[in-house]
Parts: structure tokens; sequence; C-alpha cells
């Protein structure tokens, strides 16, 4: 056998042993060099790790990452839940209205599904039991509604794929993805609702809800749904990049929660701190040894022998781009979205070059797909979280899931046969796409 099929059973191998994926991206990477290369070749293991993360735009991640933390202590997801509830009143499906439209709002904070998951699920899980929907449903729910954390900007996946694909720029990708992240919302908001139609689930509001107004629970949630406004009109006016529109994020939402909210502490902010400093360590662990993968595939040609075959496929692009999104989306089911970026990219970057996508369309449709992965058995990271929140097995929810895949599917099919949909904004703004 070639060296790079040793090396891409190497990890396929470690992979199935339960090896971590970071681990096991190093180790089959090793492999590599080894049967392909010299073993004196492993000298350059510290330097590829190094240069992995030695990039500018990386310092965003840990910061957004610490950005959901601060938003999710201080009180912010409860006080949008409030002023939702007050705006839409109860009916059928409400409080399923409510939970899509926080999720979503929560995600142009955080940037990442698992974060905005865990905060509105410790709000929402215990209304929504009370009236009447099943934890199942709940859950799944929820965890579908985050992952649009992963399209709305600022999304922690597109910033890696901003640096892993060279000449994209991030401003174009965070306002490419906030159109298909609000029809990815609509889209699991419709059989929602129609389902608490069917089942009569009330949406009735919290304990003391009757009391809430509008007027008073807007003044609460302000903050928060000025947040969005912040990132995204500094951005945009060219008051701050992409790296500080995350310092500027974190210093707000610090402000928030000691001044307004005054849910936050220092002792709070300083183990906030802490948990995002592991949190980002796991991420960042991922991307340096990913390194020497990427590395090792370089130089043994493995990644362009796969581009190559993935193109001689078929010479007929729908069909192949089809073929690449149902990969993505089973990988989703299985891996990180960091994970998949770093392992597929490399592969998937002359195949997009050749068929001369759009490189921001395809990277929507990418983290589309991953999106649908974090709510989808057997991994489904978003789900995970709901269900521990609501103390229910997975299995529980494979059901429902699948509803949601369907209906986010469907969103996804239009962003790929619309493509307007993603690059329209992007384009309206004077941004390079």
């Amino acid at each position: 056998m070639t060296p790079d099929i040793w090396m891409i059973l190497a990890f396929a191998g470690l992979l199935i042993a339960g090896v971590p994926v970071a681990f096991s991206l190093a180790l089959a990477g090793a492999v590599g060099i080894v049967a392909g290369l010299s073993p004196d070749m492993l000298a350059t293991l510290g330097t590829n790790t190094y240069n992995s993360i030695a990039k500018y735009p990386l310092i965003a991640i840990p910061l957004f990452i610490l950005t959901g933390l601060i938003f999710e202590r201080a009180g912010v997801a409860l006080r949008l839940v409030r002023f939702a509830q007050a705006l839409i009143g109860p009916r059928h499906g409400g409080l399923a209205l409510v939970a899509v439209l926080v999720c979503m709002i929560m995600g142009g904070m955080s940037g990442s599904g698992p974060a905005d998951a865990a905060a509105v699920a410790m709000v929402m899980l215990p209304s929504m039991t009370k009236a009447g929907y099943p934890k199942p449903f709940s859950a799944t729910l929820i965890a579908a509604s985050a992952s649009t954390a992963i399209l709305i900007p600022p999304s922690v996946a597109l910033i890696l794929y901003s640096i892993v694909v060279p000449g994209v720029d991030l401003r174009a990708l965070f306002a490419a993805g906030l159109f298909p992240g609000v029809l990815a919302g609509l889209a699991l908001l419709v059989p929602a609702m129609l389902v608490a139609k069917r089942y009569g689930w009330e949406g009735t509001p919290v304990e003391g809800a009757e009391r809430l107004t509008v007027r008073g629970t807007f003044r609460e949630a302000l903050p928060a749904l000025f947040a969005p406004i912040l990132i995204l009109g500094g951005l945009r006016s060219g008051l701050f990049t992409p790296t500080e529109a995350a310092v500027v994020a974190v210093a707000y939402g610090a402000l928030v929660g000691l001044l307004l909210t005054r849910e936050l502490t220092l002792r709070d902010l300083w183990e906030l701190l802490g948990e995002a400093a592991i949190i980002s360590g796991v991420v960042m662990l991922i991307i340096a040894l990913a390194g020497i993968f990427a590395w090792a595939g370089t130089m043994l040609g493995t990644f362009r022998h796969m581009a190559e075959w993935i193109i001689g496929l078929t010479d007929n692009g729908v069909l192949l781009l089809i073929l690449v999104m149902l990969a993505v989306l089973v990988a989703g089911m299985l891996l990180d979205a960091i994970s998949i970026y770093l392992i597929m990219m490399p592969i998937l970057i002359p195949v997009m070059q050749h068929f001369e996508w759009n490189p921001v369309w395809f990277g929507i449709l990418l983290a589309m797909n991953i999106a649908i992965g974090q709510f989808t058995p057997p991994v489904a990271v978003n789900l995970m979280v709901t269900t521990e929140v609501a103390k229910i097995r997975l299995e529980h929810t494979i059901g429902w899931a699948m509803l949601f895949v369907l209906a986010m599917g469907c969103a996804l099919a239009l962003v790929a046969m619309f493509p307007s949909i993603a690059l329209w904004l992007p384009g309206v703004l004077g941004y390079n796409v």
C-alpha cells in the first residue's frame, strides 16, 4: 500500500478505536511521515503544530467562546425569553416560537451551537415542560435551533473556514450567513408550530409572565438585542476587524453582566475565564495537531489524489455537489465542525476550484450541513447538551430529530439552488464575493 493510504487507514482505525480526533490526526500524520518520507522528518512535528495556531485571526475563537459564556451567566437568555413571551403571548406553539427566536439571537452573541443550546435549554425546558411539551420534542427543537449559531454571525466555524480557505473575506462570510441562518430558523419553526397545533400544546407563559409587558421586557432585553448590532455594525463601518470585534463583544458582555443585569460578579468572571480557557484549549489542540496531518497529507500528495478521485467521479457539478453535501452531512453526525473543516477542506478546495464554486457560498453550504449534524445522532453535540439538561436519553429524540433534519435540509436545498440567498447581502455591502 502507498504511504497516503497507510495514513488514511491509520486515521480511520484510531477513530474507530475511540482515540480523540486531535490525537488521531497527529498519530496518523506521524504514520504518513514515517511510511512515506523519513523518520527524521518527525523533527518537524513541533514546527507544524506551532504554525497551525500561530495565526492572528484565531484569537477571535477563544474570545467569542468567552463572550457566549459571559452572556449565559449574565442572565441574558432569561431576559430574551421574557421579552419574546410578552411579544408573542400565549398561543399554540408559542413557546416553540420563543425557543427558536431566542436561540437565533443568542447565536448572534456566542457563535457556538453547544453554548447556545446550554443557555436556552436551562431557561426554556422547564417552561415548555409545564406547558405540556414533551421533553424529547423540546430538547430536540432547542438543539436544532441552536445549530443556527454556526451560520448567524459571529460564527466560530466560519472564522476557521476563512483561515483554512485562502482569499475568503471573513466579513463577507459573516454577511452571507445571516439570511441562510434566518431561513434555517424559519424552516425549523414551521414543523414545530404545526406539531404544536396538531397536539394542542399551549404556549403558556412561565410563572408570573402574565405581569410581563412588551415595553418592560424590551427594556430589560435591550442590552442583549444590541450585542449583535454592535458586532455587525462595527464590522460594517470598519470601526474594528473581526478579531477586534471579539474583544469588543467580551468587554460589552462583561459590562452588561456586571453593571446592568448585575448577575455577574468579578469572581464569576474569573471562573468564566478559566472555563473559556479549557474549552479553547480543546479547540486549539485539535487545530494544532491537525497541522501534522495536513502537512503530511500535502507532502505525500494525499489530498491531491483524493481531490482528483472525487473530480473523476463525474463531470456533472450539480451531482458532485450533492455527493459532497451528503459526505459532509455524514461527517457532521460523527465529528465537530472544527475537525470537519481541518480534515475535509484540503480535499475540497481543489474540487471547489475545479468546478468554480463560489467559496463564500460553498462555505455557507458546508456550515448548514454541519449545523444539521449538530443535532443528528449518533454524536449530535447540541442534542447531547439539551438531553443532559432535560434528563432524558438521546435515543428518545431520534424521531423528532429526523423531522427537523428534513426541515433544515429544505432550507439547505434552497440556498444550494439559489446562491443569491447567501451572496446578496455581502454583495450589497460591497464585500468581495
